[in-house]
């Protein structure tokens, strides 16, 4: 295994810069192609599966990465700023975010070219996951539930548009998402009793298009869900992760969040729809086309939002259009992206809160493991099997990668009226493993693992035609495995542990890695 330590003196390295200068126009088509010489989205393209052909790394040649720069967040933020954001890359210029503020870097050389600072009249920051990027024009949410268009050239601001209201425990974070003339946005929140929603905007004014809110129209089959309208109105189910697409099919997919109150559910018997759901909408008029439910009557703050990766593959000998995902309750689901209708649903970690599936491949919650004022010990924790961290899938291995977590909690209730608000209780932690898991995407089940020695993880996934997968680890390296085998083959220690999700392009014939942790962006290159 080959092993590169960064010494103290390397972090403030860059090279010359060279001049800034109008670049080509990214377009929708361009954001639905395998990740090579860009990485245009969030996730490399609009698949989810963070995938990349470039094939000059491999397990031969990753030994030979070197650092290319190192780019830490101006101190006129304030510094020490989380970088969460996986950064665009087009033309060989860096976009990403920390809350209220946006740059662009000299993709070669780590040399800042524009920076923007947003005057925030408030809201959360607790982090800023990036950008998109269409024609001349970069977009980002702002703590304060602003959409904002900057010229992608110069980081001048276009136009500004309301996403939400703060003073409603809303607040921006997700990256936005382009499909075709549309800026998809979703909104995340503070868990006091307000519902989710995705919009979209129109690119060039920013005008809203649609709003889609994540509960039932009231009278509806799914209005039954909930107790009453009261309940459904004030739902939960924020929109905090960004979702995927499938031009052929024009379907745009997402997960959404935990139903409100968060921890004690009394109040809200039923599944709660929308909340803990993916759905499928069309992206021209907003219409819910179809939803499963991977976790119905979420009372452990889990969610649903994790990135629902498309996959074209075979199940029983026959093509399908799949989506995957990885939930935070710990079960792995695969369905038909066409109809939403479940393949697989099967545990890809330790979780107990179960009875069974219903007849829809949803988990069927077992009353015994929700939150008691003398406590339950459930699993998975609070925090989830998995969480935000963007898994990956390999067409190559036909593997889903995740950072899972085998974690039990005991769940309390602190609140017992009869209408509990906000939280209503709480989990106290222990037991808990960390692991890198690769499963089959045809059946969920683990074909390797690689368990942490200690700690947590933050980190996003990357693989590579070349054989790859990139992460970090839950201390302070970026490590790279044969993606089939799941051995170690390369890492470099980062000073402190990777908070977003790594990516990889190619410029000038060369491929770089670029990964950030902490407040500081690493590129690496293969010479």
């Amino acid at each position: 295994m080959k092993c590169m330590r960064l010494l103290p003196s390397l972090l403030l390295t860059t090279l010359a810069a060279v001049p800034m200068h109008a670049q080509s126009p990214i377009t929708a088509q361009d954001l639905l192609k395998p990740p090579t010489a860009n990485w245009p989205t969030y996730n490399g393209d609009l698949t989810g599966r963070r995938f990349s052909p470039l094939a000059k790394l491999t397990p031969a040649t990753v030994g030979k990465l070197q650092l290319a720069w190192t780019f830490r967040e101006d101190a006129t933020t304030g510094g020490g700023r989380r970088i969460s954001a996986t950064p665009l890359q087009a033309n060989g210029v860096l976009y990403f975010t920390v809350p209220s503020h946006a740059w662009a870097v000299d993709a070669r050389t780590g040399v800042k070219l524009w920076q923007f600072d947003w005057k925030s009249k408030g809201g959360e920051t607790i982090g800023n996951r990036g950008m998109a990027i269409l024609g001349s024009t970069v977009y980002f949410e702002t703590e304060d539930c602003n959409l904002i268009a900057l010229d992608k050239d110069t980081g001048k601001e276009k136009w500004h548009a309301s996403i939400g209201n703060p003073d409603q425990f809303y607040f921006g974070s997700v990256p936005p998402t382009i499909v075709k003339n549309h800026v998809m946005v979703g909104v995340s929140g503070d868990d006091f009793d307000i519902p989710g929603y995705v919009e979209a905007h129109d690119p060039e004014t920013g005008a809203l298009q649609w709003r889609w809110y994540t509960h039932p129209d009231p009278g509806t089959p799914e209005a039954k869900t909930w107790p009453n309208d009261e309940a459904m109105l004030h739902s939960g189910g924020t929109t905090w992760v960004p979702g995927t697409y499938d031009p052929e099919l024009n379907l745009y997919y997402f997960g959404t969040g935990n139903a409100q109150p968060v921890i004690n559910g009394a109040a809200r018997p039923g599944a709660n729809l929308y909340t803990g759901t993916i759905c499928a909408l069309n992206p021209d008029t907003g219409k819910l086309v179809w939803y499963f439910q991977p976790n119905p009557h979420d009372t452990h703050d889990w969610d649903a939002v994790q990135t629902p990766i498309l996959i074209d593959g075979v199940v029983d000998g026959k093509p399908r259009k799949l989506l995957a995902q990885a939930s935070r309750n710990g079960w792995f689901f695969l369905v038909d992206r066409t109809n939403g209708k479940a393949l697989v649903s099967t545990p890809f970690a330790k979780q107990n809160w179960t009875l069974g599936l219903d007849d829809k491949g949803s988990p069927i919650p077992n009353p015994e493991k929700t939150a008691k004022p003398n406590g339950a010990l459930v699993s998975p924790n609070q925090g989830g099997a998995a969480n935000w961290f963007p898994p990956s899938y390999d067409p190559q291995t036909s593997l889903f990668y995740v950072a899972a977590v085998d974690a039990y909690s005991v769940y309390y209730i602190f609140d017992n009226n009869v209408k509990p608000e906000g939280w209503a209780g709480n989990d106290r932690g222990g037991y808990a493993r960390y692991n890198l898991r690769a499963l089959d995407y045809r059946t969920g089940k683990v074909k390797w693992n690689h368990e942490w020695p200690m700690g947590g993880a933050r980190s996003g996934i990357l693989t590579t035609g070349g054989g790859l997968l990139f992460t970090g680890d839950t201390t302070t390296n970026l490590v790279a495995f044969n993606a089939a085998t799941g051995a170690i083959l390369w890492h470099a220690g980062l000073g402190t542990a990777v908070t977003n999700g790594p990516e990889t392009f190619e410029l000038d014939g060369l491929q770089y890695i670029v990964v950030a942790a902490g407040d500081t962006l690493y590129s690496f290159v293969l010479r």
